[in-house]
């Protein structure tokens, strides 16, 4: 009997823990579209991962992306990212690897589980050639839950 009464002690515990992470899903358009899933980490940090295409290329990014100053509904967000890209082109098919930054601004709506954001991602190109890009802004809107 002890073990049953640890084990749904555990469940509830682990379900209570999940549901207090807040996240958030939806899409992110700029240069092509995305899917974009935003994962709190704690009270001033997210995960966040972008599955997008284009007309010529797939990627995927990642980014770990820091608060730096949230007044009210209203965020600013920087971070690390990093991205994985096949690229489909006339002339040859490249896999592109780069690293970069994401900065943003994000707004949480009070009365709606919706979250407006509008973010630059600089990124430098390592794999197949260095490079830098610099012309990667979006504008994402997301479910949050």
């Amino acid at each position: 009997m002890k073990k049953v009464i640890l084990i749904v002690a555990a469940v509830l515990g682990f379900a209570v823990v999940a549901s207090a992470q807040p996240r958030a899903i939806g899409a992110r358009i700029g240069w092509g579209a995305e899917i974009s899933y935003q994962h709190t980490l704690g009270a001033n940090n997210f995960l966040e991962a972008d599955l997008g295409w284009g007309i010529n290329d797939f990627r995927l990014g990642l980014g770990y992306d820091f608060s730096v100053a949230p007044v009210g509904p209203l965020n600013f967000y920087v971070g690390p990212a990093a991205q994985v890209a096949f690229i489909n082109n006339v002339e040859h098919n490249n896999l592109m690897l780069g690293i970069g930054a994401q900065l943003g601004l994000e707004y949480f709506f009070d009365a709606v589980p919706l979250q407006l954001s509008l973010d630059w991602r600089p990124l430098f190109t390592l794999i197949p050639g260095t490079g830098f890009g610099w012309n990667s802004f979006g504008l994402g809107i997301r479910y949050a839950f």
